[in-house]
């Protein structure tokens, strides 16, 4: 019955979408905010009818969405997997086949499958490129070369690449775009289905650090345009470390062709193409966000480390080190993501995370090492969300067991989660999770320090037994989440991992007063098994642990998959 209400209301919805663009706006006054990013505290959360959100998705592969058919057996296994979001691709293509006429079924299927199955929806929009490529266009582009010009190599060949100096391209792009935003918004305002979108996909220029499109090249020589040297000025304390440098090298100039205001070479001609790419989406996210305000976030191919120079990996996309050019240049596209399957994920998302970027990950992996990025994503990092890449066929396989069962439980808990972070009250943790050499790590958290450690083979070499150094278990990948709820009481939620505690003044010895396990019921916590004796007993050389500091005791999460504990600490 609950299904059959929601497809009823998409049908009134779209029903509407024919009567005046009055009555529906004065229907919309009364309506919840619609998605939206908050400052909540030093992070930044999606807000979705009106409340904090934490999106646990996955991203569909690129077709899937394409039919229905296809996607038909997969929806209810996505869901009992603990996703609550679903990264979908709509594309140009498919959405106007014939140049101004537009089709917006599959935008409709999507949004009544996804209430159909209680799951929120972020939509990626594959426009002009995909992983740089163009291909997603509609045939009346591409086969129009001379109104819509691709990118040149440097010795005059064309490539398969909408060059990015071009008005007619945009202005058709951002057409689409925009109807599609203005149909969304007539179709879903109220359920709030859909909540954010991506604008293209991995964005940059394959091959060349810059396009020698005629018109690119006129415009590389001409002067760098004002609204970014107005940017640099006006930032120029809190510019990135490799915006800053470039800019130095040249004296800070404030007029100036690019190779004058930022020097010659490889970085230029990427914060070149950083920049007209910047400005291309920016049109599609100005376009839309006129028509429905939702959140938007474009996606980087990160560099590889095989990589020498922009073109080995999209050059102009928006990659850590160019970011500057994108704020400058595209104001109306929130989120600047990456794309991370390499294994120093904390490293990466962090340098992602400079000067205020909000953390999304909208594609990554799956597995036990993905619900390790996911849980140091949202833990550490206070992310809105993550998403691993192509999984909605497997998600039920047993390889990606401990990963949902990491969605749930952090499901359970969300508004816990959401609540702690905005209150700078949660830490989070990833140990050997892509990176062998990872087995140990250590977080201040109020008066304590958590002493983390990977699970290991339960013998310490030449000393009693105990649950801490050794061999660490050779498959293990450990993450844990921690949020303070009382000076002296923390809640765990850890995976294939042990916590001891310090004193983060170094004075006295810290001791488990209560350990609990537990679970979340409708966001209550029920409490489980009072854990002591053998069940907290890390370490039985207690002089030794003693000389350390350590009481021996601490928190044992001895398996992959994932559990809470609730510790009150004491010192003596």
């Amino acid at each position: 019955m609950k299904n059959l209400i929601k497809t009823m209301v998409l049908a009134c919805s779209i029903a509407l979408a024919g009567c005046t663009g009055t009555t529906q706006n004065e229907a919309n006054k009364e309506l919840a905010p619609i998605p939206h990013l908050e400052k909540r505290g030093n992070v930044t959360q999606l807000i979705v009818e009106g409340k904090p959100y934490l999106a646990l998705g996955i991203e569909l592969t690129n077709s899937a969405a394409s039919s229905r058919e296809y996607m038909k057996p997969y929806w209810p296994q996505i869901k009992e997997a603990g996703v609550n979001t679903v990264l979908a691709v709509i594309s140009w293509e498919m959405i106007e086949p014939e140049e101004g006429k537009f089709n917006f079924k599959p935008v409709d299927e999507l949004i009544e499958d996804a209430r159909a199955n209680d799951l929120k929806l972020a939509l990626l929009w594959f426009g002009s490129w995909k992983n740089g490529y163009t291909s997603y266009n509609p045939k009346w582009v591409k086969k129009d070369t001379k109104r819509f010009p691709l990118a040149y190599t440097k010795d005059g060949k064309q490539l398969s690449i909408l060059s990015t100096v071009n008005q007619a391209s945009w202005e058709a792009d951002a057409k689409a775009y925009a109807a599609t935003m203005k149909h969304i918004a007539e179709v879903d305002r109220e359920e709030q289905t859909v909540i954010m979108m991506q604008i293209n996909n991995e964005v940059g220029l394959h091959g060349y650090t810059r396009d020698y499109n005629p018109a690119a090249v006129e415009a590389f020589n001409s002067a760098v345009p004002q609204q970014l040297i107005d940017y640099l000025v006006a930032n120029k304390e809190n510019l990135l470390p490799e915006t800053r440098k470039a800019w130095e090298s040249q004296g800070c100039k404030t007029s100036g062709t690019w190779e004058e205001v930022f020097g010659k070479g490889d970085y230029t001609d990427e914060s070149f193409m950083a920049w007209n790419y910047a400005r291309y989406n920016n049109a599609l996210a100005e376009a839309g966000k006129k028509e429905y305000a939702i959140p938007t976030f474009v996606n980087a191919w990160i560099v590889q480390p095989e990589d020498k120079h922009p073109g080995n990996y999209p050059a102009g996309g928006p990659q850590a080190h160019v970011h500057d050019f994108w704020r400058a240049g595209a104001p109306s596209i929130d989120i600047l993501s990456p794309d991370i399957y390499l294994p120093d994920f904390p490293t990466i998302i962090n340098m992602y995370a400079r000067g205020g970027n909000p953390v999304f990950v909208p594609e990554s992996r799956a597995g036990q090492g993905g619900a390790a990025n996911a849980a140091y994503t949202i833990g550490q990092m206070g992310g809105i969300g993550y998403s691993p890449f192509g999984v909605e066929a497997k998600i039920s396989n047993e390889d990606n067991k401990t990963f949902c069962e990491f969605y749930k439980q952090a499901g359970s808990a969300a508004d816990i989660i959401l609540e702690a972070q905005a209150n700078g009250k949660i830490s989070g943790t990833w140990v050997k999770a892509l990176d062998p050499t990872k087995t140990k790590d250590e977080l201040v958290m109020g008066n304590y320090k958590l002493v983390y450690e990977l699970v290991s083979s339960g013998q310490r070499k030449g000393g009693a037994p105990q649950r801490l150094g050794g061999t660490y278990a050779p498959d293990a990948q450990g993450y844990a989440i921690a949020i303070q709820t009382a000076d002296d009481e923390f809640l765990f939620l850890g995976s294939n991992i042990r916590v001891q505690f310090l004193p983060a003044d170094g004075n006295g010895v810290v001791g488990l007063a209560k350990t609990t396990e537990g679970k979340f019921v409708d966001g209550e916590w029920i409490e489980g098994r009072w854990l002591n004796g053998d069940e907290v007993q890390l370490r039985y050389d207690l002089l030794p642990a003693a000389d350390e500091g350590f009481s021996g005791q601490g928190l044992d999460f001895d398996k992959p998959t994932p559990k809470f504990i609730k510790v009150e600490l004491y010192k003596y």
